[in-house]
């Protein structure tokens, strides 16, 4: 994925399209996440696909197994390229989420990729010891996760850059990467707690990045996108 993708993080299409009015008909990697897509629904992603865009699906999906299996086969129907579920669901509800796509994807079309979220970038590890009881290191437990992920035949998993580069040694080359938390050195961190700028992400071996405020609430989102672009690409 060359291009970061942005985090079209609006309460419905109109403040969503407004905001994609400055790049023109500019093809771009765009996230959809609960907020818009329960606001908007399905009709508003197969918008964005007919435009060219390319879509991550974010909605994190964690239930039972046959749940999520019958839901990620109505997913796939939209053609997105990207979805992910909750890690923490377990290696035989990634297992189902990864059959239901294979079964919903259309004819002559490819499969979505699908990652899976192992901790939260807004998780500190004190917080995910004492609130998750979880009594290993934060890194350890996203590995953990990581490789659980790869067992279950998904691509990928959302992790923090710091912990890309070790989730590579221990998975493959080939395993995605897909890592939040990235700010300009200018940026304020607002909730997150392990950022990143675009280039660090690339140095720790990030296969993705996903931004989201730092264009979307510039002055100037198109520059602002640039600036990201060719901090990612050095």
């Amino acid at each position: 994925m060359d291009k970061p993708i942005i985090a079209l993080d609006f309460p419905n299409a109109s403040e969503a399209e407004a905001f994609l009015k400055s790049f023109g008909k500019e093809p771009l990697a765009l996230k959809i996440g609960m907020e818009l897509f329960f606001s908007e629904g399905p009709e508003f992603v197969l918008k964005l696909k007919e435009a060219g865009h390319f879509i991550f699906l974010d909605l994190k999906l964690h239930d039972i197994p046959n749940t999520v299996k019958s839901a990620m086969r109505s997913l796939a129907k939209l053609g997105v390229d990207l979805v992910n579920v909750h890690a923490a669901g377990g290696k035989q509800m990634m297992m189902e989420a990864l059959s239901g796509l294979k079964e919903g994807t259309l004819a002559g079309k490819s499969r979505p990729k699908l990652i899976a979220v192992t901790q939260l970038t807004s998780t500190s590890e004190q917080e995910m010891q004492q609130e998750q009881l979880i009594p290993v290191s934060l890194e350890d437990s996203v590995l953990h996760y990581s490789k659980l992920a790869e067992e279950a035949g998904l691509d990928g998993v959302v992790c923090s850059s710091f912990e890309a580069k070790r989730i590579k040694e221990q998975t493959s080359d080939a395993f995605l990467c897909v890592t939040p938390g990235i700010r300009l050195a200018s940026d304020s961190k607002n909730d997150q707690k392990r950022v990143v700028t675009p280039k660090e992400a690339r140095n720790l071996h990030a296969s993705a990045i996903v931004v989201g405020r730092p264009i979307t609430r510039a002055e100037n989102p198109k520059v602002a996108y640039e600036r990201v672009l060719k901090e990612w690409e050095i």
